[in-house]
């Protein structure tokens, strides 16, 4: 599976640079000189960072072989991609990437299946996206908070989702 760590976005400068809107938590790790990140649309790549610095916040990228700015533009919008095996996983074992949530089943304590993982949003709190199993049900957004999802078993496929009525399924709403 592809990981998404960046997106090229408009050139800076004269020279080939670029800005990269980052999609890592590892941006010096995984923009170091030498790397070659694959792309997507995969003619745009491989690409290999020259150099890259930082600029009032934002990650400013130099490839190899892109000299100038018409080049660079060529690139706008083209995402930078790593593969999900090339990850250690984390050392906190209550510390998850979004590409091993996604896909996994949602439980109740109880055992009962109540949909899926479909995304993971980071919008100051992460949620978990669930598309619960009954066909038209809407998407429920679950707090990614212990309290609400006491265990996570990768090994089983499945996430427990120990939340208040209505929570999962709106007609138990007391």
């Amino acid at each position: 599976m592809q990981l998404v760590v960046g997106r090229i976005g408009r050139p800076h400068g004269l020279r080939g640079d670029v800005s990269v809107e980052v999609r890592t938590d590892e941006p010096d790790r995984r923009f170091a000189p030498g790397t070659a990140l694959a792309t997507d649309p995969a003619s745009a790549g491989p690409l290999v960072v020259e150099s890259r610095r930082w600029h009032s916040g934002i990650l400013l990228v130099r490839f190899e072989g892109v000299t100038g700015r018409d080049r660079a533009e060529d690139l706008r919008g083209t995402m930078l991609v790593i593969d999900s095996d090339d990850i250690p996983p984390p050392d906190d074992p209550d510390e998850f990437y979004d590409h091993q949530l996604i896909g996994l089943t949602v439980v109740k304590p109880g055992g009962e299946a109540v949909g899926e993982v479909s995304d993971v949003l980071h919008h100051g709190q992460d949620l978990l996206v669930v598309r619960r199993g009954e066909p038209g049900a809407a998407e429920v957004y679950v707090p990614f908070v212990k309290a609400l999802v006491p265990e996570v078993d990768l090994v089983k496929g499945i996430l427990v989702v120990d939340g208040p009525p209505g929570l999962l399924d709106p007609d138990e709403i007391a």
